[in-house]
Parts: structure tokens; C-alpha cells; sequence
């Protein structure tokens, strides 16, 4: 099969190879579509913690976003997954430990991470092997396009769920990207008061076309009683600025990574009383992703500025966008095209 190979670091291209097995407990999937995410950029930029950690190397291949249509099943695996429509977890943990059996094993020390750590191959390609009990049916009111967007909704609905916030609170989001859009989007649906913070003025005005409350630069943003702050963002100053900005005995999550170290004061921490929360991974939120993407509570669709074919993948990752690109921060890939 054809799939997208990073060499390193701004290097990659299209190889042919092995088409995946289906071991016993997995299935194959046929990639319909797949996301291009910051990770993936570091990680084509060479910056990507993991690479200097040892967790990750090259060559690799990108690519934990995504929706596809089960093709085949290894043994035990429940012949019906055939021919579904599915996304998954990226977070494939050791099954055994104490964190995987107390349902944390997006933090399991000997987890892999689909097209991100442990070698596990991406979605960048035509085909995709996952374990079977970390696929999720689609439903057929969440098109393709919604579909690759499971995984970061996810990342989204835990971190609106972590700041704790009551119908008619206020939230201030900091990050204008696909992750603080999809922040904001949970908030609302969840009947919060939510403001976005950004830096671009184009991201700016795209996030306005979204009618929420406020959105503004961080030079205009008005005086108002923050109930919770959450950072979707990858500027290293904003998560001392969002401490600074909560309300005392309020919240403030820590969703966006930064390339390099991130300071907070611990004494603003404690003396004013604030509960910080850090997020990583998708997993306990992409059934409740898929819920809300179903019922229409958010739609994620917008935020995709286009699709394009696998052959443009170095393109993307490299900061091209199609002319013919709408507004929104995501690129979206079809390995069919």
C-alpha cells in the first residue's frame, strides 16, 4: 500500500509498503480521511519531545486522526466490525498494569501511540492496523469529515469537563487553532459564556464567524471574571498568563504543549486557591465526542479548511494550504484522492 514516510526531520515522502496484517485482537481499517495536527508538525519539524526521549525515531509514519471502513479482522475479533464505518483511540496501552485496569491508559508507561510513539504505524496511508477494543463505530449522522475529528473533540470535551463549569459561567479559551475552536464549541454546548483568545488576525476573524461571546487579542481583552481559563494553545507564556487571569478558588487547564518549557508562579497557584488540571490524549472523551457530534450539540466541520490527496502531505505538513481553502485551521487528507 501506499503511505507517507518521515525520514527526518522535513524529510519524508509517498513509499510503498507492507500492506498491514489483522494479528489476532485487531482489525484493518481503509483510511477515508485523516487529520494533520501540530504533532504531526513537530514531529515533521524534528522538535517533538518524543523524538529527544527516545519514545519515538525515524522514519515514521504520521497520523492519529483519522476515520476509515473495517476491511478485515484477526482472530477473535467479532466478524460485524467488518464493513464499519470507525475511529479509535490513539492511546493503546499495556492492558495490564494499574493505570490501564483503572482506566488510565492514556498514561500507561509502556503505552504505544498510534503514529506517534512506540513506532505504531499512522493513518497517513491507505490502510491502518488497530486493536479492535480501541475502535469506535460511526454513526451515520457523523460524516467522514466529523469523523477525523473524534480525536481532538476528545482532547476538547475532557478539558471543558475538567474545568468544572456550571450553564452560565464564564470561560476564557486561549488558542484560535482546530484544538481551542473545538474547546469553545464543547463550552457552548454545555451553556457556558465562552471568549477565545488568539494571536492571528485571520484565525481571529474566522473564530468570530463562530458567534461566540467575545474573541479578542490578548492587547483588547476586556476585565472580566474568568471562572475557568483553559490554554489550547502553543505559546510557552500563556500558562503563566492564564493562572494570572482565573478567578481564585476557579480552574485552569492545561490542554496546547508548547515546543520549549511552559513557567508558572506555584505561589500564585496556591494563594489564590486554584485547582490546575493537565490533559492528555483523546480516549475518555471520544464516546462523548461521537455523542455530541451525532445529536448536532457541535459540529466540527467548518474548522476543516479542505482535503486534499496523500501526495500533498509533506506540503501540508510543511504549512502549505490549497488556494482553494476556506478559513478554518484544519487540512484533512484522503488517501483515496
Amino acid at each position: 500500500m501506499r503511505a507517507f514516510v518521515v525520514t527526518g526531520p522535513r524529510q519524508g515522502a509517498i513509499d510503498e509498503v507492507p500492506d498491514p496484517v489483522a494479528n489476532e485482537g485487531e482489525a484493518v481499517v481503509d483510511v477515508l480521511r485523516a487529520g494533520v495536527c501540530g504533532t504531526d508538525v513537530e514531529f515533521w519539524n524534528g522538535e517533538m519531545a518524543y523524538l529527544h526521549q527516545g519514545h519515538a525515531g525515524y522514519p515514521m509514519r504520521l497520523g492519529h486522526e483519522w476515520c476509515g471502513v473495517v476491511s478485515a479482522v484477526g482472530l477473535g475479533v467479532d466478524a460485524a466490525w467488518l464493513g464499519r464505518r470507525v475511529t479509535g483511540d490513539t492511546m493503546i496501552g499495556c492492558g495490564h498494569c494499574s493505570r490501564c485496569t483503572s482506566g488510565r491508559h492514556n498514561v500507561c508507561a509502556n503505552r504505544i501511540e498510534i503514529g506517534i510513539r512506540g513506532g505504531a504505524p499512522g493513518a497517513l496511508a491507505e490502510q491502518l492496523a488497530v486493536p479492535v477494543a480501541a475502535l469506535l463505530a460511526l454513526p451515520d449522522g457523523v460524516d467522514n469529515t466529523a469523523g477525523a475529528m473524534v480525536e481532538p473533540g476528545g482532547n476538547a470535551l475532557r478539558s471543558v469537563r475538567a474545568a468544572a463549569l456550571e450553564p452560565g459561567e464564564r470561560v476564557l479559551v486561549l488558542g484560535t487553532g482546530t484544538l481551542g475552536l473545538l474547546v469553545a464549541e464543547f463550552a457552548r454546548a454545555d451553556g457556558v459564556e465562552v471568549h477565545v483568545m488568539g494571536r492571528s488576525r485571520q484565525s481571529l476573524e474566522f473564530a468570530a464567524t463562530l458567534g461566540f461571546a467575545g474573541v479578542w487579542q490578548q492587547a483588547e481583552l476586556p476585565h472580566l471574571s474568568w471562572d475557568a481559563v483553559i490554554d489550547a494553545s502553543n505559546a510557552a507564556e500563556l500558562p503563566a498568563l492564564a493562572l494570572d487571569l482565573v478567578e481564585p478558588g476557579k480552574r485552569v487547564v492545561y490542554v496546547g504543549l508548547a515546543g520549549h518549557p511552559s513557567l508558572i508562579d506555584t505561589r500564585s497557584l496556591a494563594l489564590k486557591d486554584v485547582t490546575a488540571v493537565g490533559i492528555l490524549a483523546a480516549s475518555q472523551g471520544l464516546a462523548g465526542t461521537v455523542e455530541h457530534y451525532a445529536a448536532g450539540y457541535v459540529d466540527p466541520r467548518p474548522l476543516v479548511a479542505a482535503t486534499v490527496g496523500l501526495e500533498r502531505a509533506g506540503d501540508v505538513l510543511a504549512g502549505w494550504r490549497p488556494d482553494t481553502a476556506s478559513a478554518g485551521p484544519k487540512l484533512h487528507i484522503d488517501p483515496r484522492l
